[in-house]
């Protein structure tokens, strides 16, 4: 799925995810840990080099949405900034989808939104990899799936456009 605007891609169907309160995406991610070695170019001597040389490699540890999709970590001062930053938001919003049946809909968010706003000191937040001000920002939190405290990205519904390849 890809944001409206700017176009930053959020997430792909390869996430388990699924539609709540007919206006958020819920998608479930997982920690992941990625591991990358060292580049050993063709031709070169690795046994000329010192010991350690080569073995060191980087270990990257985070949600894999976030890791994969590039999205990026931003902040809200308190409930008013989000809900500042949401008006305008959907006023944006608001002239993409006029004349759309979607346009419509938007005022029905009012309660998904405060409903997920409860648990705002554990929340977190994040916009597409180009960090568009004007762009959908993603809702992170923490549920437990299946027995298990698993990583979950709320993305509203009429902030996204399916991308068909």
């Amino acid at each position: 799925m890809v944001c409206l605007s700017p176009g930053d891609e959020m997430f792909t169907d390869t996430y388990k995810f699924e539609l709540v309160d007919d206006a958020f995406y819920m998608v479930v991610g997982k920690n992941i840990t990625l591991t990358e070695g060292n580049i050993e170019l063709e031709g070169a001597n690795p046994s000329a080099e010192e010991a350690d040389e080569g073995t060191e490699s980087n270990v990257v540890s985070g949600i894999d949405i976030v890791i994969y999709m590039r999205l990026q970590e931003t902040g809200f001062g308190s409930k008013k900034d989000y809900f500042a930053y949401m008006k305008e938001y959907l006023k944006l919003l608001k002239g993409k989808l006029e004349g759309t049946p979607e346009a419509d809909k938007l005022a029905s968010i009012q309660k998904p939104i405060t409903d997920l706003l409860k648990n705002f000191k554990n929340l977190q937040f994040f916009t597409g990899e180009s960090m568009n001000p004007e762009g959908l920002v993603a809702i992170g939190d923490y549920k437990d799936i299946d027995g298990e405290e698993r990583p979950v990205f709320y993305f509203l519904k009429f902030g996204l456009d399916e991308e068909k390849l």
